[in-house]
């Protein structure tokens, strides 16, 4: 290895996949986190509102399982987008101890600019990467991940 292959001190050769890919999403997240705050939200409260808008109506306890967080937690950022105006609770029909989860046509305009801004930084990220590069890459991360979900046990 020449000393230009060396990886610096601030980067170092990962060659596990389970750290990189955790390293990657944490880097994303810290830095749509800090552009995000200029809107008045949180990574997390967006992956809520994002959440509740992929799925108008589910309940808290859904949303905990579909979000891999403790209800405890979803119910606190709940508290707040609700304290906001971003998300509204509705009865149940069929039970009166749930509560139906929408966000609010303000959350809505929301979503729309927290969508560019992720798209601006997925762009920023991938700048320099070639579409067929990319294209690998979607490809090689969906086999990844497919060896990871189990196969459907025969009944």
């Amino acid at each position: 290895m020449s000393t230009g292959d060396r990886p610096g001190p601030t980067r170092p050769v990962q060659t596990n996949i389970a750290f990189l890919a955790n390293d990657i999403g944490r880097l994303y997240r810290k830095r749509f986190d800090t552009t995000a705050r200029a809107l008045g939200v949180t990574g997390p409260q967006w992956r809520v509102l994002a959440a509740l808008n992929f799925c108008p109506g589910i309940t808290q306890a859904a949303l905990a399982g579909l979000l891999d967080v403790e209800a405890i937690t979803v119910g606190r950022m709940i508290d707040r987008l609700q304290k906001s105006g971003m998300v509204e609770r509705r009865p149940a029909p069929a039970d009166r101890r749930a509560w139906l989860l929408y966000i609010t046509p303000a959350a809505e305009s929301l979503l729309v600019e927290l969508q560019k801004m992720a798209e601006a930084l997925m762009a920023e990220t991938l700048s320099n990467f070639a579409p067929e590069e990319f294209q690998q890459l979607v490809g090689l991360l969906n086999r990844l991940r497919d060896n990871l979900v189990p196969e459907a046990v025969p009944a």
